[in-house]
């Protein structure tokens, strides 16, 4: 008698798990640790870590220079980097709004960087979102996204890569950053 309600439990646990792990069309997305994006409109691919021991996410950017306009401060830089989808190396300078500053903790000491708001698309989304700054010409990945980020796109499986293509168009779903809630433990 026991054995037969242990095998029913055991049924009845595995079934249900089975159940609530079958994706709705409204259950968050799931991605790798490594993903392919696009920057959003120039369309060049790249390949982008999801770092959930970042807070902001990091653009690889050189020649880094604030400076005024009308009054406000503002960010001229350059990304060049290899497109995943040409193979080619490719560049393009960018002159955008300062949306703030701040200041990264690390190994090597403490640096100042500005930070940006850049649009990528990662599987069908365009997502508005905070891109700190710095020369990444050293790491593999030219963007890394942080828990920013990550909590707006949705879960992190770090035993996967590669799970989403950028499929972006003009039709694609926009999420501005202003729109988006971040988490309630992220504090800079």
């Amino acid at each position: 008698m026991k054995k037969g309600l242990i095998a029913f439990i055991t049924a009845s646990l595995l079934s249900n798990t089975g159940m609530a792990m079958a994706k709705s069309p409204d259950s968050p997305k799931v991605f790798g640790w490594v993903e392919k994006s696009t920057l959003v409109p120039w369309g060049v691919e790249l390949k982008t870590k999801l770092d959930s021991g970042a807070l902001t996410s990091s653009l690889h950017a050189t020649d880094v220079e604030v400076f005024e306009k009308d009054g406000e401060d503002w960010v001229r830089f350059t990304v060049d980097v290899v497109d995943e989808a040409t193979g080619k190396k490719v560049e393009k300078n960018f002159e955008k709004p300062r949306y703030r500053k701040v200041l990264i903790r690390g190994a090597g000491g403490t640096e100042r960087r500005p930070v940006v708001l850049m649009k990528v698309c990662m599987g069908n989304t365009v997502y508005e979102e905070q891109f700190t700054l710095n020369d990444r010409s050293d790491m593999i990945y030219p963007i890394l996204l942080g828990r920013r980020t990550i909590s707006h796109l949705g879960y992190l499986d770090v035993t996967q890569t590669f799970q989403h293509s950028p499929q972006c168009d003009k039709n694609s779903p926009v999420k501005m950053d202003k729109d988006q809630k971040d988490d309630e433990d992220i504090n800079d």
